[in-house]
């Protein structure tokens, strides 16, 4: 019966709070981000806010693996896909496959916060060390046309 038990507890709800939430800059563009799952020990999916503050972006990257489902909690939210630039309102979303090269970006003078979602969210298996090669396909930190002129990070 114990092997029960362990697996009745891998398969048992968790209720995140917004109070145990723990923000912290992210690696190279010192957006502030919060990991919703991280205490889920899910391996399937990931899901994060992002908060965006004014004349800011996020990294210029791909997935190998993963989808990403982005959405708009708070402003107006602009990304770019490829070779093309989405305004995303409050309460609206973007779906990216794998592979397509994508950029979060904020070039108005308001915060603007993010929920986003990807599947699977562990594309380097346990133990190895990723390629920066195949997510970055030039100088992740280059912002987008529309923040030519600013510096990110501050």
């Amino acid at each position: 019966m114990k092997g029960n038990d362990s697996m009745s507890e891998l398969n048992k709800e968790t209720k995140i709070s917004s109070e145990s939430l723990e923000w912290r800059p992210s690696n190279l563009m010192k957006i502030p981000n919060a990991d919703l799952l991280e205490r889920t020990g899910s391996e399937m999916m990931g899901a994060r806010l992002w908060r965006l503050p004014p004349k800011s972006a996020n990294t210029l990257h791909r997935h190998i693996t993963s989808e990403e489902f982005f959405f708009v909690l708070e402003g107006t939210g602009r990304i770019r896909v490829d070779d093309e630039t989405y305004t995303i309102q409050k309460h609206e979303s973007i779906h990216i496959w794998p592979h397509q090269i994508r950029q979060v970006f904020n070039d108005t003078d308001e915060d603007v916060l993010w929920l986003i979602t990807s599947a699977p969210d562990n594309e380097v298996p346990k133990g190895q060390k990723p390629d920066p090669a195949r997510f970055y396909p030039s100088d992740p930190t280059d912002l987008p046309p529309e923040l030519q002129g600013y510096s990110w990070p501050p």
